[in-house]
């Protein structure tokens, strides 16, 4: 068996080497929720923000950490979810549904993203996230889903393969 050892260590994310594979453990938060909100009139609610790592704008659903917040350990993922939508979007949600979790990246993370979908939304605030974030609210009919991110990737955004399998979870 192979020891598991630490390479290096952040706020939120810890590098560990362990045999010949390197991968991040989440650290500090208690899970992480991605939420499939669609409006009373057929409309998905997207986030578009800069990510550091692709270096460009990505399109998400509006997603997020539970418990990451001093004091907030342990927090429920339903919660989060509930949280992170209106922190991002502005929108608040009648029903907030568990759909499924699930690793995000195998071979990458050890983390899980918990699914919600999102009812009964009722626009309360402007969304936009926290002040160390800078979101762009998007509405998009979901019969015009996939032309709309065909005309996101020709300008140069990434889209989360996460929106994806919210296209699944609107539906059903």
């Amino acid at each position: 068996m192979n020891e598991k050892q630490t390479v290096a260590c952040g706020k939120f994310l810890k590098l560990v080497k362990d045999g010949r594979w390197e991968y991040a453990e989440r650290v500090n938060s208690s899970g992480a929720v991605a939420i499939v909100a669609v409006t009373d009139e057929g409309k998905l609610i997207l986030v578009e923000q800069f990510r550091v790592p692709l270096g460009k704008r990505s399109i998400e659903l509006p997603a997020g950490l539970a418990g990451d917040d001093a004091g907030k350990f342990g927090e429920a993922l339903a919660n989060a979810a509930t949280r992170e939508l209106l922190e991002e979007t502005g929108y608040e949600a009648g029903v907030m549904e568990f759909m499924t979790e699930g690793a995000s990246s195998a071979g990458l993370t050890s983390e899980t993203i918990a699914i919600f979908r999102a009812r009964h939304l009722k626009k309360v605030g402007a969304g936009g996230g926290d002040a160390q974030e800078d979101i762009l609210v998007h509405e998009i009919p979901l019969t015009q889903v996939p032309g709309w991110i065909a005309q996101q990737r020709a300008a140069g955004k990434e889209v989360d393969l996460k929106v994806f399998a919210g296209l699944w979870f609107a539906g059903k």
